[in-house]
């Protein structure tokens, strides 16, 4: 055999070290050979603090449903819970509501919260089986089920993917060691019973939703290294739906029939592909969710970034509903895609969702949700609508209207957003990737520990500052979001201007910082337009949608259906209007913004901002099926308005109830 030359023998051994090594973050939990390298990282539950409006929403979610579901809800998430030992409720919604729960209470720094939570980690924990299997024991024999609970199917393996969201989440906050052994041993347990009892034994949703295990089973592998992890991911990816196909595919693009595709698993899936690919990096993976977001908007998608979804895929009609649980697991799945890609994509379609669709779900003081929202909503009540599921108040504000799925899934929605704002990078700096006013505390560099103060009225203003606080001079560097909406944008150091172009979305400031250095970035946000189902238009500036502000009158209603009451909400002022088109054309629109922005802004009350505009009541658009009428078609002739142009005001989305989104244009 031939001999190397020494120095080309020491460049490749140089290089088989560093393999893996390079950009790989040294402070944090990041993806170790053979993973892909991560251009970002997630950083510890609680490094990140919420400020401003994002603190008051967690502080409202603290004080109500996620705070008190136990005393709420307690038929389900009490004490006879399964997943506490009980003989009550032992599949996915205890889970659920602590996937919410725990980063909230980390968040929050709030002990009270933290021992909610822990009770049903230490049970979690202190009850695992020799052979490895945690979770609810079997029911005695000849126990007789408690309506309006999910005892049985407690073998099903998809509650346990959440629960093992859950103790990630603990261990990133507490270091605790019991989760490693608990996941270890668990994960060992599957790898020897999945290839009899595969994914989909028990229910389906284990096999939709395989995604969450296998991102659950790279992270353990990123901190044990155990080999047999690798193998158990292979297993879970070929027993997971096949969504790589699915997205890539024409099945999300079939309108009649419906495609039988379950809303929420469509937007859980999303996940699914990307996270695989971290083990076998095939284009394939990647491109694949794009084609399927691609699919979702043209034929099924609303301007506020949902989809028609109202249980079964339905349609692009602005007056079909999108499910509470679709918006906050999408909201996960880009939290989850964002780190492994780098894609600013993913991380400007994670703020449309927080910002338009998730302040809509709920009421005010958190303790109502509405399973189902719409686009185009001109009343909110327990009547017939157009949707694939029709059944127990869908379209109210109540507690346990509609499926009880997103009563418990709901709470994870602001809190991962929150920490899914700052990630470490793989050069060792840190990455401001998802605005909003918040302060994050992480390490740096060799070790040094910095904390970044960002303050902001974002998504409503365009100002962004940050402030630098570090015990000593170092250097680092410093990543910043560039919104694929931002045509133009401003980027100062310590009042200087900064001449950098993004890369693939992203500037990067690498210099040494001092306490006290600023950095400024204004994002210019422009109005832009777009059209949808019949042609009818949508208007975004910056994150933001915005839609009519309609008046509205909220009433309680009783119903003996519900264990509670729940609220309906009815139209006080015209919402029939189409928008001229001149307004358009020669971008009449701007925004009044006001100096200061209310504790909790998602309210008409409270709306930011205004845009006025002018536009036409167009008397053939009128209600059917308590909902707005079908939207009139774009033919001219025959779309007849009233002669009186009226100046009519918009304002963002996400401060709306009743709504119109999706607007005919007139002459």
């Amino acid at each position: 055999m031939k001999k190397l030359p020494l120095l080309c023998l020491g460049l490749i051994l140089i290089a088989f070290s560093s393999f893996g090594k390079e950009k790989r973050n040294s402070h944090y939990i990041t993806n170790q050979v053979p993973l892909v390298n991560q251009p970002y990282t997630a950083l510890p539950l609680g490094a990140v603090k919420a400020e401003g409006f994002l603190h008051e929403m967690l502080k409202i979610q603290r004080d109500g449903l996620t705070g008190h579901l136990d005393s709420i809800y307690e038929v389900v998430c009490g004490d006879n819970n399964g997943w506490l030992g009980g003989t009550g409720d032992g599949w996915e919604r205890g889970p659920y509501w602590l996937d919410g729960l725990v980063p909230l209470a980390y968040l929050l720094d709030d002990d009270e919260l933290k021992a909610k939570a822990q009770k049903w980690i230490e049970w979690s924990i202190n009850n695992q089986q020799e052979d490895g299997y945690f979770g609810p024991k079997p029911l005695p024999e000849g126990y007789t089920p408690i309506p309006g609970t999910q005892q049985t199917m407690r073998n099903d393996w998809w509650p346990k993917m959440v629960m093992l969201k859950v103790l990630q989440q603990y261990y990133t906050a507490t270091g605790d060691e019991r989760v490693i052994t608990l996941m270890t041993n668990y994960f060992r347990y599957q790898l020897k019973m999945l290839p009899e009892n595969e994914l989909g034994y028990v229910t389906y949703w284990a096999n939709r939703r395989g995604g969450d295990n296998l991102a659950v089973v790279y992270w353990l592998y990123n901190i044990t290294g155990d080999k047999f992890l690798l193998e158990l991911a292979e297993i879970i990816h070929e027993q997971t739906f096949d969504w790589t196909n699915v997205y890539a595919g024409d099945m999300i693009r079939k309108l009649n029939p419906l495609p039988d595709l379950h809303c929420v698993n469509v937007a859980q899936g999303l996940k699914e592909p990307i996270v695989y690919y971290q083990q076998h990096p095939e284009e394939k993976y990647l491109e694949s969710v794009k084609k399927g977001l691609a699919s979702l908007k043209d034929v099924h998608g609303f301007v506020n970034g949902m989809y028609g979804g109202d249980e079964r895929l339905h349609g692009n009609d602005p007056t079909q509903g999108s499910e509470l649980c679709s918006a906050v697991e999408m909201m996960f799945c880009f939290e989850n895609i964002i780190p492994i890609t780098g894609d600013v994509y993913y991380a400007d379609y994670l703020e449309k969702i927080a910002y338009n669709v998730l302040p809509t779900q709920s009421t005010d003081d958190y303790m109502r949700k509405q399973y189902f929202q719409q686009a185009n909503q001109i009343k909110v009540s327990d009547d017939e609508r157009n949707f694939f599921d029709d059944r127990n108040g869908r379209n109210v504000f109540g507690t346990t209207t509609g499926y009880p799925c997103c009563l418990t899934n709901m709470h994870q929605g602001w809190p991962k957003f929150v920490q899914s704002t700052w990630f470490a990078t793989a050069d060792n700096g840190l990455a401001a990737l998802v605005y909003g006013p918040t302060t994050v505390t992480a390490k740096v560099a060799n070790g040094e520990l910095v904390t970044i103060k960002e303050e902001t009225g974002y998504p409503f203003k365009e100002q962004i500052q940050f402030t630098i606080d570090c015990e000593s001079a170092v250097n680092f560097p410093f990543h910043l979001r560039i919104p694929e909406w931002c045509k133009t944008f401003t980027l100062k150091v310590n009042n200087s201007i900064q001449q950098v172009e993004p890369q693939n979305g992203i500037v990067i400031l690498d210099r040494e910082w001092s306490s006290g250095d600023k950095v400024e970035l204004n994002l210019g946000m422009d109005f832009r337009y777009s059209y949808w189902h019949e042609m009818s238009l949508g208007i975004e500036r910056g994150p933001l949608v915005y839609a009519l502000k309609i008046d509205e009158e909220w009433r309680e209603v009783t119903n003996d259906k519900y264990d509670d009451t729940f609220w309906e909400v009815l139209p006080k002022s015209p919402w029939n209007y189409a928008l001229l088109k001149s307004e358009i054309d020669e971008n009449k629109l701007e925004a009044e913004v006001n100096n200061e922005i209310a504790d909790n802004p998602w309210n008409l009350e409270n709306a930011p901002i205004i845009v006025k505009t002018k536009g036409k009541r167009m008397p053939i658009w009128t209600e059917d099926r308590n909902m707005a009428g079908k939207t009139p078609s774009p033919s001219w002739p025959h779309r007849i308005v009233e002669e009186n142009e009226e100046e009519i005001i918009l304002i963002p989305y996400g401060c709306t109830t009743l709504r119109i989104s999706e607007f005919p244009v007139t002459n």
